[in-house]
């Protein structure tokens, strides 16, 4: 078990522009002022969300729709709500302590443990990149024919761009993520409207089942690879930077506000995936496609040219998305564990060397994806567990302290999901 340390408060900071520190509330006025009063909490949760849309759960969700048709509907499901409660406590864990979650495992780890657990959470931060530059560059390709490298430089100089935006305030990068996500889902909507999805063989899939040994494994990487790593840091980070909570009463008007956001936002994000699968496993069943390049040529052929081009432009905003975010939450992972910031500038580069050096050696993009997501697997337990233990602290997180029944969920959920990303990388070691 953890080594832990006397608490100590976070060092007091100044709100920036950005902060949201609420007033005591007032008497209820109606919806409309209800409404008022929960729009400056909303925000955090969708930029988080993009890493459950990022171009690794596109490749897992359109060969499940493809090999099994609709059998797997329910482990869409079930990732979604894990992810809901997982990302519910980082939020909550960022709003009760003012930190984010590496700050807190600096505050009360051993520094030979924090050393460790930096230095794992910055190889996630090269593989999180890798996937979304090389999903990016994966839809230049398709969309320009443009070379791989010139495709992953394009998305790296844009997700560049996109974090400039938040030099001028959270809303506008927010904003920016949520245009994407809103591109993505157009072309999924747009997708299923036309493939003709058999309403009883998605409700039959809801059914937990499975078809065999391979779709067990499958599911498995479906399930083990839905938690990010660098959401998990992130979302706590968004959140403690965002709200300045003066009072308990403060702080439980901010989580009422969260639990919104989460809801909504993980909601659209699980949507997302399940349109990939249902589309797949409506026009593509059968075909036992397992890389982007043949879902795309797949979709071209079976719902035509207009819903191959728009599949292409959501894995475009997605790697674009994602890589930001990914980027910033190197950001987060640095100031957290050791205290250092460096520039974006930087830190991109960093982030970005590994993934341009794999794509200029020629290296199959699909390899690349898959090479990534054993990295991501791998630091899974180093966030979730620490998550777990410290919202389960009342000398941590204070009147905001996990519920006994929300502590046994989170840990049930951690270790779902830590036994099936073992499973997800024994099945790729062999």
């Amino acid at each position: 078990m953890f080594q832990t340390k006397k608490y100590a408060a976070p060092p007091t900071r100044r709100a920036s522009g950005d902060a949201v520190s609420l007033a005591e509330p007032g008497p209820p006025g109606g919806p409309r002022r209800a409404m008022g009063r929960l729009w400056p909490l909303l925000g955090p949760a969708f930029v988080t969300a993009v890493a459950y849309v990022d171009p690794g759960n596109f490749a897992t969700n359109i060969s499940a729709g493809s090999i099994y048709g609709y059998l797997l509907v329910w482990v869409v499901v079930v990732s979604n709500v894990m992810a809901m409660l997982i990302q519910y406590l980082s939020a909550k864990a960022g709003v009760a302590t003012g930190m984010s979650l590496p700050a807190l495992c600096r505050a009360h780890l051993p520094r030979r443990v924090v050393r460790g657990l930096w230095g794992q959470a910055e190889l996630v931060a090269i593989a999180t990149d890798l996937a979304e530059v090389v999903g990016g560059a994966l839809a230049l390709k398709l969309l320009f024919d443009l070379p791989l490298i010139v495709g992953g430089t394009i998305t790296a100089v844009v997700a560049f761009a996109m974090l400039g935006l938040k030099n001028r305030g959270h809303r506008h990068f927010e904003a920016a993520i949520v245009g994407l996500l809103g591109v993505i889902l157009v072309g999924f909507v747009y997708d299923v409207a036309i493939s003709g999805i058999d309403s009883m063989a998605v409700l039959d899939g809801t059914l937990p089942r499975f078809d065999g040994a391979e779709s067990v494994m499958l599911a498995a990487g479906m399930l083990g690879a839905t938690v990010m790593p660098h959401a998990i840091y992130l979302h706590s980070a968004l959140t403690s930077e965002r709200h300045r909570p003066r009072t308990d009463t403060e702080r439980r008007t901010i989580m009422r506000g969260q639990r919104v956001d989460v809801i909504v936002a993980m909601t659209i994000a699980g949507l997302m995936n399940l349109s990939l699968l249902l589309v797949a496993a409506s026009a593509l069943s059968g075909q036992g496609i397992d890389t982007i390049e043949g879902a795309h040529a797949g979709l071209g052929e079976s719902l035509g040219k207009g819903a191959a081009l728009l599949f292409a432009l959501g894995l475009l905003a997605s790697g674009f998305a994602s890589s930001s975010v990914g980027t910033l939450s190197g950001q987060v992972i640095m100031e957290g564990f050791i205290r250092r910031r460096i520039p974006v500038t930087l830190r991109r580069l960093i982030t970005l060397l590994p993934a341009l050096v794999i794509l200029g050696m020629g290296v199959d993009p699909t390899a690349a994806l898959v090479g990534s997501q054993v990295v991501l697997s791998f630091g899974i337990p180093f966030a979730l567990v620490p998550l777990v233990w410290f919202t389960a602290r009342k000398d941590v997180m204070g009147s905001l302290v996990n519920r006994p029944v929300t502590t046994i969920a989170g840990g049930l959920a951690a270790g779902v999901i830590i036994v099936l990303n073992a499973v997800l990388l024994v099945q790729l070691a062999s």
